[in-house]
C-alpha cells in the first residue's frame, strides 16, 4: 500500500497520473507516452502471458508486437532466450513451467528490443532460493548497461543488487540514499531496522 506498484504503472503509462509527471530517457510520461513505451521494458508484479503458447512462440509474437519481423525478429528472440537462459525450455508451452521459468520468460519480453530502461515490479515474488539467484544475477548482469528500477519487499535483495535505494511510505518518498548510507543510520546497521523506523506508524510501534 506504499503506491510502489502505482507509481510504476504511471512511469509506464498503463494508468495515467493525477497530477505531475516524470520523464523518461527524456521523455515526459504525459505528452509523449508512446516514446516512453518504446524506451522502456516492462515486467509487472502478476507477469502476464499466453499459456498455451511456447516460450518461442510467445517471444515472437512480442518481437512482432515491437514491429520486428523475418531475420531481426529472430535474431531478438534468440538473443532474449539466451540472456534470461530458456534454452532448455523454448519449446514448452507456458502453462507447464515452474513460476521461475515463467517469470523468467516474462522476463525476456521485457528485453526483447533492447531498451535503455528497465521497470522490474517484484522480479523474484515467490520464487524459490535457487530461482531467486538466478533472476538476481540477470538483474545485476544488465545493470551494468541498463537503468533499471524494481520494487521489492526483500531488504536482502535490496543489498545484493541495489546501488541506489527509494522508501516510499503512503505514496511519499521517505529516503533515497545508497544501501551503505542508509545503514549507517542504524545502530545495527540493519536495513530492517531502518525501513521500519521510516514505515511504522505510532500505532503500529506501540502495540
Amino acid at each position: 500500500g506504499a503506491g510502489k506498484t502505482t507509481t510504476m504503472r504511471m512511469i509506464t503509462g498503463y494508468l495515467p497520473p493525477t497530477s505531475g509527471t516524470a520523464t523518461v530517457n527524456g521523455h515526459d510520461v504525459v505528452k509523449y507516452p508512446v516514446a516512453v513505451k518504446s524506451s522502456l521494458g516492462y515486467l509487472p508484479e502478476n507477469a502476464p502471458s499466453y499459456e498455451d503458447m511456447t516460450v518461442e512462440a510467445f517471444l515472437r509474437f512480442i518481437a512482432e508486437m515491437r514491429g520486428f519481423s523475418g531475420k531481426e525478429r529472430q535474431s531478438r528472440v534468440e538473443t532474449a532466450i539466451e540472456k534470461c537462459l530458456l534454452g532448455s525450455v523454448r519449446r514448452q508451452t507456458i502453462d507447464t513451467l515452474s513460476k521461475g521459468y515463467c517469470q523468467r520468460a516474462c522476463f525476456a519480453q521485457a528485453i526483447l528490443h533492447d531498451p535503455p530502461a528497465l521497470i522490474l515490479d517484484e522480479p523474484t515474488e515467490g520464487l524459490d532460493p535457487n530461482q531467486k539467484h538466478v533472476v538476481r544475477q540477470m538483474i545485476q548482469e544488465m545493470g551494468k548497461e541498463k537503468v533499471i528500477i524494481l520494487s521489492t519487499h526483500i531488504l536482502e535483495e535490496v543489498e545484493a543488487i541495489c546501488s541506489r535505494v527509494i522508501i516510499i511510505n503512503k505514496g511519499n518518498i521517505v529516503a533515497d540514499s545508497t544501501p551503505s548510507e542508509l545503514k549507517q543510520r542504524s545502530k545495527t546497521g540493519r536495513l530492517d531496522d531502518v525501513f521500519r523506523s521510516l514505515t511504522t506508524t505510532d500505532d503500529v510501534a506501540n502495540r
